[in-house]
């Protein structure tokens, strides 16, 4: 039980929940016997996510979004255009005219507002394709 202003329980509920979502133990357990792959390995697994983050950012260029290549992880975050309307609207037009889904930043809280979200654990074919989609728009 946990008692206090409203700032300290969002402090500590912020800590709880990343506490909570541990990883399950079967998984961690994978992981650390992946460890011991030989360096060619995580060379070729590198490669393919550079590429695919090669792709995510051609992607964000082409809908004129702005971000940072210097992003880590398994997603690349950008800014929709200033000129365009919400990001609920642009998501929903891509979806609609080329089939293809971005995660709108705004399901993650107000800090994602004006931000999409493409994800780097899709294949780069898939990738490509969606690009390719994309730019048939003419956007």
């Amino acid at each position: 039980m946990v008692a206090g202003t409203s700032d300290y329980i969002k402090t500590i509920l912020k800590v709880k929940s990343n506490m909570d979502s541990g990883m399950f133990l079967p998984l961690q357990l994978a992981a650390a016997e992946a460890l011991g792959n030989p360096e060619s390995w995580y060379d070729d697994v590198n490669k393919r996510y550079r590429e695919r983050r090669e792709t995510a950012e051609s992607i964000m260029e082409l809908l004129r979004c702005r971000f940072s290549k210097d992003q880590t992880g398994l997603f690349v975050w950008g800014r929709i255009p200033d000129e365009t309307g919400n990001c609920e609207g642009f998501v929903e037009e891509i979806l609609n005219k080329a089939h293809v889904f971005l995660t709108p930043g705004f399901i993650f809280g107000t800090m994602g507002e004006r931000y999409i979200r493409i994800s780097l654990c899709a294949e780069n074919k898939r990738l490509k394709e969606a690009r390719g989609r994309i730019e048939d728009l003419n956007l």
